[in-house]
C-alpha cells in the first residue's frame, strides 16, 4: 500500500496528552537498552522527536555520564516533556528545544550519539531530516533511529492496532493506525540510508513492527 502522510506536528494539547497517555514503557525501555548495547555510555546525545521525553529520561537514568539535547517541533509535546524532565530531576542533563528536524541548527559532527524513536513517519520530507541527522552525528558515534514498518495492507495495520493497542481509547487507536499508514518499508529505509552521511550504519528489522538504523561505537 502507498504511504499516507499524517500531520507532521502534534500541535494540539489533546493529541499530545493522548500520545503521552499511551503505554510506551516497555517499548521505550527496549529502545534505551538497545542504545546501551550499541555502546552508549558517555557524551552528548541528540534525541530527534523526543515527544514527552520518556526515552531521554530513561537513558539519562541508565547512563549518568550522558547529556541529552532533546528536540521536538510540537510546543504541546515539549510542555509535557518539561514536566516529565522536572519530575525526574534531570533538567541539568536534558535540554529541551523546539527544533525542526529538517533544518537542525547544529554544526556538523556535533553529537557523540544520535537517537530517534517513532518520528520519521511523521515527517513529510523524511529524507531531509535523515540527512540532517547524519550531518550532526559524529562519524564514530552511536546511532539508533527506530520507527514503524508500513504493512502491506490496511487490514495488516489494523491487526497491529488490535494486538498492541486493544486497551487504548478509539482516538489513541486511530493515532496508532494512522502512524502505520504513514510509515516506511524496510526497502525504502535502505534506499534512504544510501543517501545519508552515516558510514557504518545498517538497517535491521528490530521487532515485528519496527525497523532500525543502527551504528555501534
Amino acid at each position: 500500500m502507498e504511504r499516507i502522510v499524517e500531520p507532521e506536528v502534534m500541535d494540539t494539547a489533546e493529541a499530545a496528552e493522548a500520545y503521552d497517555a499511551m503505554e510506551h514503557g516497555e517499548v521505550d525501555q527496549a529502545f534505551v537498552d538497545r542504545v546501551v548495547a550499541l555502546g552508549a555510555s558517555t557524551g552528548h546525545f541528540l534525541d530527534v522527536g523526543t515527544g514527552p521525553a520518556q526515552i531521554p529520561i530513561l537513558l539519562a537514568q541508565q547512563c549518568p555520564d550522558i547529556h541529552i539535547t532533546a528536540i521536538d517541533l510540537s510546543e504541546e509535546m515539549l510542555k509535557i516533556a518539561k514536566r516529565h524532565v522536572a519530575d525526574a530531576g534531570l533538567a541539568d542533563r536534558i535540554t529541551l528545544e523546539c527544533v525542526d528536524a529538517k533544518t537542525l541548527p547544529y554544526p556538523d559532527n556535533t553529537f557523540d550519539g544520535l537517537i530517534s524513536n517513532s518520528i520519521v513517519h511523521h515527517i513529510h520530507d523524511a529524507m531531509s531530516a535523515l540527512k540532517e541527522m547524519g550531518r550532526v552525528a559524529r562519524p564514530q558515534g552511536t546511532v539508533l533511529i527506530r520507527d514503524l514498518i508500513r504493512p502491506e495492507t490496511p487490514t495488516d495495520a489494523q491487526a497491529f492496532v488490535d494486538l498492541y493497542a486493544a486497551g487504548d481509547t478509539p482516538y489513541q487507536q486511530k493515532l496508532y493506525y494512522d502512524s502505520f499508514l504513514a510509515a516506511f518499508t524496510i526497502a525504502e529505509v535502505n534506499e534512504m540510508l544510501v543517501q545519508m552521511d552515516m558510514p557504518g550504519a545498517i538497517v535491521v528489522q528490530s521487532t515485528d513492527r519496527h525497523w532500525s538504523i543502527e551504528r555501534a561505537v
